[in-house]
């Protein structure tokens, strides 16, 4: 039989079966969807992460006071640390010729009050460095002045949604404004940013970072952001980092750097291993459809015993009766693959419209492991159905017996 004839033939059964052509086809389908849109998913994660990681500039390290290996786990970000990192250490940081910039950071929080509007909000202690080394820049006003490296000043950067809900569409720039018990002048105002590694940069306020220490009664650093040259050495840069901690610490190296790239590459496995375990939950649902198939298929062929007898008694073979069961699975299979897809690409397309900043996109493995996986369950599924076909008495099976 020819492969035109066999289509066509399989053509007929289905519009004449509607109802288990229609569930093979949703079933299938949906499997094939679901594993493309959570593998999507996946990838859209990782692509955030690298955006997210780019928005930090090419080269950045970070310096976290304690030191991973005496604690057993990760740095102390918010607890205590056997000796604080200061200003006075990130300064000395800054004479390294490999870093190009050096803004180390006290994070807390804080009541922001003006006139009787009032809220918390997340108080970022820095100097001019971190709008470089975060790639900040202000819509009105100017960023933190070169004093504020040493001075307590009373200025302040608000965050564009923060000055919004203070300000309203007033002009904030040289208005004054409480943080704690401590007045402070509006210099700047953020460029509209969205969240950045988790912090809303819109919903925070920059201050100087004598400032913070003064409102949060602590010398030490949150952490130390540091950006390399562009040729820099980021393996010989930590390592004379901690040299510098070492001797300013009394011999102790209690802190731990991370690097950007060390921070990528342990986010991509991680999600990479995530996508592909999302992947293998997602095939689940093509066994079952497999399973679904081959269910349907033992019904069919007891119900057309008779057209099965009818051909054998015209000549066909078992290898042939055989193949056409199986034709059919895949050419079942094919379709429904086909509709997963648009239907896939579809939802794809509209969280893309309607989400933006998430770029969900498919990894160009997924389509071909969904359909390979849903044509392999639909033959391994369909063999036994095409089996008891070919198997049939022409004789009993025209008289609707057998089998």
């Amino acid at each position: 039989m020819y492969l035109a004839d066999q289509i066509r033939f399989n053509g007929q059964i289905f519009l004449r079966h509607r109802v288990r052509t229609g569930l093979l086809l949703l079933a299938v389908g949906l499997g094939v969807a679901s594993v493309i849109l959570l593998t999507s998913l996946g990838e859209g994660a990782r692509r955030y992460v690298d955006q997210e990681f780019s928005a930090l500039g090419n080269q950045l390290l970070i310096v976290f006071p304690g030191r991973k290996e005496t604690t057993g786990g990760s740095p102390p970000i918010y607890g205590t640390a056997p000796r604080d990192l200061t200003l006075e250490d990130a300064q000395a940081l800054d004479r390294i010729p490999s870093i190009e910039a050096v803004a180390p950071v006290i994070a807390g929080t804080t009541a922001i009050a003006v006139e009787s509007l009032s809220r918390e909000a997340i108080v970022l202690g820095s100097t001019p460095e971190i709008f470089q080394v975060r790639q900040l820049e202000v819509s009105q006003g100017k960023i933190l002045p070169n004093r504020t490296r040493t001075e307590a000043m009373a200025v302040c950067v608000l965050g564009s949604k923060l000055k919004r809900e203070l300000f309203g569409h007033s002009r904030a720039i040289g208005e004054w404004i409480r943080a704690g018990d401590r007045r402070l002048r509006v210099i700047g105002v953020l460029v509209e940013r969205g969240e950045s590694l988790g912090m809303d940069l819109s919903d925070m306020i920059i201050v100087p970072v004598r400032t913070a220490e003064q409102m949060f009664n602590s010398p030490g650093l949150f952490r130390v952001l540091i950006e390399l040259t562009g040729n820099a050495d980021a393996s010989r840069t930590e390592k004379r980092i901690l040299e510098i901690i070492r001797e300013r610490h009394e011999g102790d190296e209690d802190i731990t750097i991370v690097s950007q790239d060390a921070m990528l590459a342990a986010f991509d496995n991680i999600l990479a291993t995530l996508t592909l375990a999302i992947a293998a939950i997602a095939a689940i649902s093509l066994l079952v459809a497999g399973i679904l198939i081959m269910n349907l298929s033992l019904i069919s062929v007891s119900q057309r015993k008779r057209e099965i007898g009818l051909l054998k008694a015209i000549g066909a073979s078992s290898a042939q009766v055989r193949q056409l069961f199986l034709g059919e699975s895949l050419m079942l299979v094919s379709l429904g693959s086909v509709a997963g897809i648009i239907f896939a690409w579809a939802v794809v397309l509209i969280i893309g419209r309607l989400w933006p900043v998430f770029p969900i996109f498919p990894p160009w493995w997924s389509m071909p492991a969904a359909v390979g996986t849903a044509l392999l369950a639909g033959l391994v599924f369909s063999i036994m159905p095409a089996r008891r076909a070919s198997a049939l008495d022409p004789v009993l099976a025209l008289r609707g017996q057998g089998g």
